[in-house]
């Protein structure tokens, strides 16, 4: 099992500056290294307080480097919908090359029609577009004199430079929600699984079919490439004394979390996308949540309580990489710090290795 720090900046920007956020998340990102935590994973979004204050990780995650000897960087994920992949390839390799190969690089396809709006990129059509993206970055990752003709871009005999240090390039992650589509194609071309949300009790058969399929389509494909499956999935974590303790810590930040969330995906209630065609349904039941449905929605409780959780999503969805958010509901240094040190003193010791 592996353990790592994971950032959605969701503040207001009256609670606290971009300023005062990312050297929050920069003295984390240094604390959790200082604790033995694995990883370091940043979002990127634009344009609002859901995630505003991250237009671009790899930058984030430079400075990240540069402030650390050893804990891995995470894109989680790069929104390949909104670039070319010839910069994708060339950016992330600057920060593998950087970090001395300690780059992890997630994809996501995106989902908020204001980012495609301003853009000007069409929501119909992002599944594909998304797809090549990826496909032509690992191309020009691992090829020479690389060619591209499709719909969304056209080259002819690029080399990308600088070459990724990591053979044959970074560990490469695939955001899943909840489209069977993308659980089988990351299978199928033998990409690591990055749940980009963590399922409610109701939820939790369909994705753990979801999981089941991924598993299913990488084991087919290693017969040929190799590797084995891996889960990774991140989620909301507060520990205290107690369950009540810990309930009482989690919930304003969570209902402060999802509010913001919700004003951000408020515009996906009026888009019509047959590859969006589901998420309307999914921001209404998110502004219909009662308490409970938000404690659902993270791993909350006494240490006790939390390792129990853990080691069930563990058994239930294969995971191997729990992904702490955070950074929640904008909360103060000092309440995100001592949440990571009660994790790794009091939960960390009594889980499986």
């Amino acid at each position: 099992m592996k353990y790592g720090i994971s950032f959605l900046p969701d503040c207001r920007c009256s609670q606290r500056s971009a300023t005062e956020y990312l050297d929050d998340a920069l003295a984390l990102s240094c604390l959790a290294e200082e604790l033995g935590f694995d990883y370091v994973k940043m979002v990127e979004h634009y344009l609002h307080e859901y995630g505003g204050y991250s237009p671009d990780p790899l930058t984030f995650l430079a400075a990240v480097a540069a402030r650390t000897q050893s804990i891995r960087l995470m894109t989680g994920g790069i929104q390949a919908s909104f670039h070319h992949p010839v910069q994708i390839a060339a950016q992330a390799a600057q920060v593998d090359v950087l970090s001395h190969g300690r780059l992890d690089v997630g994809f996501a396809r995106a989902f908020l029609p204001y980012e495609f709006d301003t853009f000007g990129v069409s929501m119909e059509g992002s599944r594909q577009r998304y797809k090549e993206t990826v496909e032509a970055v690992l191309r020009l990752w691992t090829e020479k004199g690389v060619s591209e003709s499709s719909e969304f871009f056209q080259y002819s005999g690029v080399n990308s430079l600088p070459s990724v240090v990591q053979t044959p390039h970074p560990p490469t992650w695939v955001a899943g929600l909840m489209s069977p589509e993308t659980f089988s194609w990351a299978g199928d071309r033998g990409l690591n699984l990055l749940m980009a949300s963590p399922p409610r009790a109701a939820e939790l058969p369909k994705a753990r079919e979801n999981v089941e399929l991924y598993t299913s389509c990488f084991q087919e494909a290693a017969r040929e490439i190799g590797g084995s499956p891996r889960v990774a999935m991140s989620i909301p974590l507060m520990i205290g004394e107690t369950d009540a303790d810990a309930v009482d810590r989690a919930l304003p930040r969570l209902r402060a979390h999802w509010q913001v969330f919700g004003e951000a995906a408020e515009s996906l209630l009026h888009t019509h996308s047959s590859d969006y065609a589901k998420y309307p349904q999914i921001v209404k039941s998110i502004k219909e949540m009662t308490d409970d449905d938000l404690i659902e929605t993270a791993i909350v409780g006494s240490p006790e309580t939390v390792t129990e959780r853990i080691v069930e999503f563990q058994r239930a969805l294969s995971v191997d990489t729990f992904l702490w958010h955070i950074d929640y509901g904008g909360q103060a240094f000092n309440d995100m710090a001592g949440n990571l040190r009660r994790f790794r003193e009091q939960v960390l010791p009594r889980l499986p290795e």
